[in-house]
């Protein structure tokens, strides 16, 4: 953007802050979000001239954080994080759903800027502790907000610029805190907003699968060894205790809970990453951190756990095995980890939605062919009407539902 745009777009925001500050209104335009931000800051803050953020407990927050599956997803993509941080020469942070920051990383220049503001973890930065900035109104609106310049109510950050995206639960849809990318006003740039949304999916793609995650007390099952969830979502529980791992970590254990016998390295990684270009390295990474989360229950040459291992896939699979077609759609919660790039599971995952199919085809039992039609392909016409031929003779209470799927299936 050029200089002197930035220059007046910079002299009108602090033209109508000065005026909102001496007078309690704006003469010039101001967004609708930044004078609502205003008017809160305003009526809870006793000036403008705040030196910094008010600290959250250090301990307090760093449990939070420690329990946030947040954390699990910002160590996974940590070095991109760093990298934007650094080529940007921005600050990066990430908070909870109350703009409170758990996790901050600088660049050379921002890093002690950020400091002597309270921008780092335990930093209260809601609009009523601080005065308008974009991670509170990311939170508050649940949206992609930017904060130019004197749009900062508190003039200590009135040479900032900052952007933030909310984080979500990629599986349960809850927001979970948002992503801030904060620098100098004169380092404005047009592709920031859009850079906070690519970092804030960027984190939601590593977040632990789950259908919720665990506050401060974690979940447990009563179930020994490893149990997997595999198809719809992924929940991971160990000894009972739910694990929080990224997707990638859980594709690796999936990958070895559906071979007990065992994987060498290089099968592992033709499984997990295919033709990609990622290093052997990378994946001794991370079959690392999964040997620690297991307490050391994962052996090497070949790659292969020691404790007993069951999954969902595996399940179904010995159900339709065994005739079992109504248990087996009963137990069939969806794709296999929907979106994975493993070709090995995407393989599987084919395998497993066909082997349902075939098997409701040779035995269309009409309550499981029901469930299968709402549920889970809804635009499946010929496993319906193999349902109906056979039905055809019989009376059935189940031949108008399934008459109604096949008009929906014709959509």
């Amino acid at each position: 953007m050029a200089d002197d745009i930035l220059q007046a777009r910079r002299v009108q925001a602090m033209c109508a802050w000065t005026t909102f500050i001496e007078h309690g209104d704006v003469a010039a335009e101001v967004r609708p979000e930044i004078l609502l931000s205003w008017g809160r800051a305003r009526k809870a803050l006793v000036s403008a001239d705040v030196e910094a953020a008010p600290m959250a407990d250090e301990s307090e927050t760093h449990a939070v954080w420690h329990d946030s599956p947040l954390q699990t997803a910002v160590e996974a993509v940590e070095s991109e994080l760093r990298r934007t941080a650094e080529d940007g020469d921005l600050v990066i942070a990430v908070t909870d759903p109350n703009s409170r920051i758990l996790w901050t990383y600088g660049g050379r220049v921002m890093r002690n800027k950020a400091e002597t503001v309270g921008f780092l973890p335990g930093g209260r930065w809601d609009d009523e502790s601080v005065g308008t900035n974009a991670l509170d109104l990311a939170n508050r609106l649940d949206a992609p907000s930017m904060v130019f310049s004197a749009e900062h109510y508190a003039r200590v950050v009135g040479n900032w610029v900052c952007w933030a995206a909310p984080v979500h639960d990629p599986v349960s849809g809850r927001r979970l805190g948002v992503l801030d990318l904060s620098t100098t006003w004169d380092r404005t740039h047009p592709i920031g907003l859009a850079t906070a949304r690519v970092m804030a999916r960027l984190i939601e793609t590593a977040i632990p699968y789950s259908h919720d995650h665990p506050a401060a007390q974690p979940e447990v099952n009563a179930e020994p060894g490893l149990v997997m969830t595999l198809l719809g979502t992924a929940e991971t529980w160990f000894d009972g205790n739910r694990l929080l791992l990224n997707r990638r970590q859980t594709e690796i254990l999936a990958l070895l809970a559906l071979h007990p016998e065992g994987l060498s390295l290089e099968q592992l990684h033709a499984m997990v990453y295919g033709d990609q270009a990622v290093t052997f390295s990378t994946l001794k990474a991370e079959v690392s951190h999964l040997r620690r989360t297991l307490g050391g229950q994962l052996a090497s040459r070949p790659y292969r756990l020691l404790m007993p291992t069951a999954t969902d896939v595996q399940h179904v699979l010995a159900l339709i095995r065994g005739g079992h077609v109504s248990a087996a759609v009963e137990a069939y919660g969806g794709d296999l980890l929907p979106g994975t790039n493993s070709p090995a599971l995407s393989e599987l995952a084919d395998y497993v939605a066909v082997a349902l199919r075939e098997a409701l085809l040779a035995d269309p039992q009409p309550d499981a062919v029901l469930r299968y039609s709402q549920e889970l392909a809804p635009y499946d016409r010929e496993v319906v009407e193999s349902c109906l031929d056979r039905l055809d003779a019989t009376p059935d209470p189940t031949i108008p539902l399934l008459k109604a799927r096949l008009a929906v299936a014709d959509r």
